[in-house]
């Protein structure tokens, strides 16, 4: 496994309440790469194509404001996408938002069976692997939150949710959750700006798959561009998140 292959947060183990049964997850949570950089201009590092601007922070966050584990991707998705099925084709992406990802001997363009296998090996496999055993060890009761974040704007035109919430067809938790972020006064996305319904992707493999309440939840980057800011957004979700967990029980 490589080194850092990503981040652990342990829960407290004090917690013993409904909401330290939640396991956090951040998938885009590093701009990371190997030495050399696959040859990108470093620039590029600090944008949305190498990594959820915002989200790690987040992510942190509210695992310590609940005292629940988390974990989060410790790499790049341009060297991996810890939020794809080990054979989807845009595992390994070669071009991200215009940019080309260059790469350098063993770079994306050049990535061929054999390099993507040993990335899924050093990279993919030890995070989903982690996940599927905190999942175990917290049992029948535990819920996936996925944190995400998106650009203010896409291809020129401006996005006009503040937060999306992202689900398959298990909505006991991104239902209830839609409303009382719509109640707080949040212009919320109902599966945007992007779909929930990705098989293969990681609440598919950990939540649909294990029958587990999941959502991803999505939040607009430039409300948690900085440290400070994650922080602040931290402490009005928490709460409204505390509202939906609650929601969903009481329609158990």
């Amino acid at each position: 496994m490589a080194e850092n292959a990503f981040e652990t947060i342990p829960g407290r183990s004090d917690q013993k309440t409904v909401n330290s049964r939640l396991l956090f997850l951040c998938d885009h949570a590093s701009n990371r790469l190997p030495e050399g950089g696959l040859g990108l201009d470093p620039a590029l590092l600090a944008t949305h194509i190498a990594y959820d601007i915002g989200a790690g922070a987040l992510t942190r966050a509210l695992a310590k404001a609940y005292g629940a584990p988390a974990l989060l991707g410790g790499w790049s998705r341009l060297l991996i996408d810890l939020n794809r099925g080990a054979d989807d084709p845009t595992l390994v992406m070669k071009l991200s938002d215009g940019s080309i990802i260059p790469g350098n001997v063993s770079g994306n363009p050049d990535a061929d069976a054999a390099e993507v296998a040993r990335r899924i090996a050093a990279y993919h496999a030890p995070y989903h692997a982690a996940i599927d055993a905190e999942l175990n060890r917290m049992g029948k009761d535990a819920a996936v939150i996925s944190m995400h974040s998106f650009t203010p704007a896409w291809k020129g035109r401006p996005r006009p949710w503040q937060v999306g919430v992202l689900y398959d067809r298990d909505t006991r938790l991104s239902a209830p959750l839609m409303a009382r972020l719509a109640e707080a006064g949040f212009t919320v996305g109902d599966n945007e700006p992007y779909t929930g319904a990705l098989e293969g992707d990681t609440l598919y493999q950990h939540g649909t798959l294990r029958g587990l309440p999941h959502v991803l939840i999505e939040i607009r980057q430039d409300l948690i561009a900085s440290e400070a800011a994650a922080q602040e957004f931290a402490s009005r979700l928490k709460p409204i998140l505390d509202l939906a967990i609650s929601d969903m029980h009481r329609q158990e």
